[in-house]
């Protein structure tokens, strides 16, 4: 639980969504470079002569001195696995794939769907893309795609997304039952672009205040915000917080383009260099959206590369304030080598270094150092309390060394927050786990909460309204009849959060992802420290 924030966990878990034809929200750590993508000249028809092609590009690219001579009669992940956690080999559709879902756009239909008792629920239609232009709409029930049954079968996620995949222009027959209808209609959608932004959510937090939440750098990130503060200034806005929390990173072109828009001309946001790449320093332009207005950047553990080339610059520059948990700590540059089969090598070619000069990669080095930086950690996000003298102990039986560990341990990667916000571990126990993973509050937002809750009420009480003590009761109700084994104490523990997750998940179905940010927002810590620290 520690590792993951309460919003990812349930969109990952208990939501879990699968998102159709280009509704992927990204892939963290890949592709983080500005650099472009180099053909390989040559066809590699065997893995030895990939391999080799690979060392080759290794010996001319990588960022640091390698020696490959040993790496010959070794496969090709294992070479790989030499080097840094981020030089990966990707076969063609890994690689596709990745270099699609950054793009913004992909080729399907344009829908979210939910398997609700065994039957497919539309939770979300991407407004103007086929999907919605066919009339499918939220809460239709799709029974079978081209003639096959999907409802009731229990299919495998991945034959369910790939009937709904498929070139642009290709039709797809769908029979659905639209909400509240007896009767089934067929209908006939076409493929087509859908565009997906990496803006989950652009609102105004109160009066004066924007909240821009970003879930991955891609090609348009920048001309994305450009726009989302262009709409937020006309409403008022005059202080921001941008939420770079679980952003795992994406294009190192976007990160500089979005540090541009908060920057003045000509100031530096972050330079790369590496033992085959001399020195690159990019600087702003001073043509940005938000250059002047008060700003605060969200961050966390999950909070890594691109993400972090952003909130380094706004630190060193005193452009704003850093709010949240120390980021995870990737400095390294990718660069994607491609090869004529369709696979590709995402290779480390240099380290990125912020204004000052800092470097934020952690170590990934094994055996001492990995310990050393585990107890620095710990110790920086205030885990770390009466177990030193034990955790020492520990690293000296590991490694059969004295180990002499300071009172205090100058950090190691990352960005460190201004403003520090301790992970709140209150109500997360393992009866709330346990609902999370069976997926018990959304079937109860879906098969209840749907029915009590009316759209036009949730959009104009979003602020105002909360899940009743009467909906708990049912929702107890709905855990027996599910028979879910009930922990009282450790249910009523995490009341508190069952309901505010219960209402997010309830405006999330109503009003997409904005509105289940501006209902999760209500009750986060983060968010409520950088309002304080904006005024």
């Amino acid at each position: 639980m520690k590792k993951n924030t309460r919003y990812n966990l349930l969109i990952a878990l208990s939501y879990s969504i699968v998102l159709i034809a280009g509704m992927i929200l990204g892939i963290k750590f890949i592709k983080d470079q500005g650099f472009g993508v180099q053909r390989s000249p040559q066809l590699a028809n065997t893995n030895s002569e990939k391999l080799d092609e690979i060392l080759h590009i290794i010996n001319k690219n990588y960022v640091d001195e390698i020696n490959t001579d040993s790496l010959h009669n070794l496969p090709i992940d294992s070479v790989l696995h030499q080097l840094d956690p981020h030089s990966v080999y990707l076969p063609p559709t890994d690689a596709q794939d990745m270099t699609d879902n950054l793009e913004g756009n992909f080729e399907g239909v344009g829908i979210e769907y939910y398997m609700l008792n065994d039957t497919m629920m539309v939770t979300g239609v991407v407004k103007d893309g086929p999907a919605y232009q066919a009339g499918i709409k939220l809460g239709d029930k799709i029974l079978s795609i081209d003639s096959t049954m999907v409802s009731g079968r229990m299919l495998p996620k991945d034959q369910l997304t790939g009937r709904f995949r498929g070139k642009s222009g290709t039709g797809v027959g769908v029979v659905l039952l639209h909400n509240g209808s007896t009767q089934p209609n067929r209908i006939m959608v076409t493929r087509g672009k859908v565009n997906i932004s990496s803006i989950d959510a652009a609102y105004m937090i109160n009066n004066e205040t924007g909240y821009v939440r970003i879930s991955k750098f891609g090609a348009n990130t920048d001309s994305d915000f450009s726009a989302a503060a262009a709409n937020l200034k006309a409403k008022g806005m005059k202080k921001l917080i941008l939420d770079l929390r679980d952003n795992g990173g994406g294009y190192f072109t976007a990160a500089t383009g979005l540090a541009d828009q908060f920057l003045p001309e000509n100031k530096l946001i972050v330079y790369t260099q590496g033992k085959h790449e001399p020195r690159t320093d990019y600087f702003s332009t001073g043509t940005g959206a938000f250059q002047n207005g008060k700003l605060a950047i969200l961050i966390n553990e999950n909070t890594a590369s691109a993400s972090e080339i952003v909130a380094g610059a706004i630190q060193d520059l005193g452009r704003g304030i850093i709010v949240g948990r120390r980021s995870f700590g990737k400095g390294l540059v990718q660069e994607q080598f491609a090869f004529n089969d369709g696979s590709a090598l995402n290779l480390t070619i240099a380290r990125y270094y912020t204004p000052s000069g800092r470097s934020i990669q952690k170590s990934y080095k094994k055996g001492y150092d990995a310990y050393k930086h585990e107890l620095d950690e710990r110790m920086m996000d205030g885990e770390l309390t009466g177990d030193r003298t034990s955790f020492k102990d520990s690293i000296e039986k590991a490694e059969g060394v004295n180990v002499n560990i300071p009172k205090r341990i100058k950090p190691v990667g990352g960005i460190q927050p201004d403003v520090f916000v301790k992970l709140d571990t209150a109500g997360y126990n393992r009866f709330y786990s346990t609902l999370v993973s069976k997926k018990i509050l959304s079937d109860y937002v879906f098969n209840i909460l749907t029915f009590r809750y009316s759209a036009a009420f949730v959009e104009q009480n979003i602020n105002t309204f909360n899940i009743s003590d009467n909906d708990f009761k049912d929702f107890i109700g709905f855990m027996q009849r599910r028979n879910v084994p009930i922990d009282r104490f450790q249910l009523y523990n995490s009341k508190a959060i069952i309901l505010n997750d219960l209402k997010a998940l309830l405006c999330r179905y109503y009003l997409g992802d904005v509105g289940y940010y501006k209902a999760a927002n209500q009750s986060d810590n983060a968010v409520k420290q950088a309002l304080a620290n904006l005024q």
